[in-house]
């Protein structure tokens, strides 16, 4: 049991520092350009690995089985990952990095660990029919308030288009509806298809590399892309954000959801944005945050332990 926990905690600073390395890396490359690379590096990985298994005993052993369950897909299926794919990769991390970009790491990191268990409540409500007491009322009511100073560091104005972080905020702010739709789609698909979480969040790679392929092409980026190629700051860029925070970071998640209860297992997501925090502050990356900003995060992080309180 101990062993789970440490995988958890090394799982938490990798998805913390992931704020930062995106920081990094989006000085030298667009965002878009970025998540493709990341994409095509986590892609890899799980074409990598189902050789390796396809090769192996155990494979041949599953292989029947595997492709029983593949089968299995309807065409509603593969629209929710389609749907995942865009929210829950290509439009996330194009949205994400671009706001890191823009104000930094540390809000995006508050906005969308701490808004996005909010907004997958309310979504819950609505698609699962799940019950809403008066302790969840006065969870989101905590939220709404502890959202307001989040997002606007108790200035209404930032929300302004005069506002020189207009667009950053903006941005940030979409990044927990575009998780909190991307974790119903693939609530839903796993309530349809139970035990599939590996193969779908796959598929999403895969299919997300496509999208930010097409957007990048679009967007007149696919020389800076190239160009960048072979550039090693954004190979160890991709290789962390793509392997150890996609692959590595996912399954740390899905084994640890057998083991302990999920509500212990997101507690833990709760604390990355700090984490992020303190990263940003060793490294001096630049920031706009401001001490309501903070502030916001502790109320909100207070609510969303009362909403999901059992």
């Amino acid at each position: 049991m101990a062993l789970v926990y440490l995988f958890l905690i090394l799982m938490i600073v990798l998805w913390s520092f992931s704020f930062i390395i995106a920081d990094i890396a989006v000085d030298i490359i667009p965002p878009l350009s970025l998540a493709l690379y990341r994409f095509i590096i986590a892609s890899a990985s799980f074409i990598v690995l189902d050789i390796y298994f396809k090769i192996s005993k155990k494979k041949n052993l599953e292989n029947n089985a595997e492709k029983e369950m593949h089968s299995k897909f309807s065409l509603n299926h593969w629209l929710l990952i389609i749907i995942a794919s865009f929210t829950g990769a290509s439009l996330f991390f194009f949205a994400q990095y671009t706001a890191i970009q823009l104000i930094g790491p540390s809000l995006p990191a508050l906005f969308v660990c701490l808004l996005a268990p909010v907004i997958i409540a309310v979504l819950s409500l609505l698609f699962f029919n799940e019950k809403l007491n008066s302790l969840k009322i006065i969870g989101f009511i905590i939220a709404s308030i502890g959202g307001f100073l989040l997002i606007t560091g108790g200035d209404i104005k930032t929300l302004t288009p005069e506002s020189p972080n207009f667009l950053g905020y903006l941005l940030a702010l979409l990044t927990p509806l575009l998780w909190g739709i991307y974790t119903t789609a693939i609530k839903k698909i796993s309530k349809l298809k139970p035990n599939s979480e590996i193969q779908i969040i796959k598929f999403v790679a895969y299919f997300a590399t496509i999208e930010l392929l097409i957007f990048v092409v679009l967007n007149n980026e696919f020389w800076i892309f190239f160009e960048n190629f072979l550039n090693i700051i954004i190979i160890l860029s991709a290789i962390y954000l793509g392997i150890g925070c996609y692959v590595l970071g996912y399954y740390i998640w899905q084994t640890s959801q057998n083991e302990l209860k999920s509500s212990k297992v997101a507690s833990f997501l709760y604390i990355e944005p700090f984490i992020t925090l303190l990263f940003s502050y060793i490294l001096q990356r630049s920031e706009t945050i401001v001490l309501w900003n903070i502030l916001g995060g502790v109320i909100v992080l207070v609510a969303v332990l009362i909403i999901n309180y059992k």
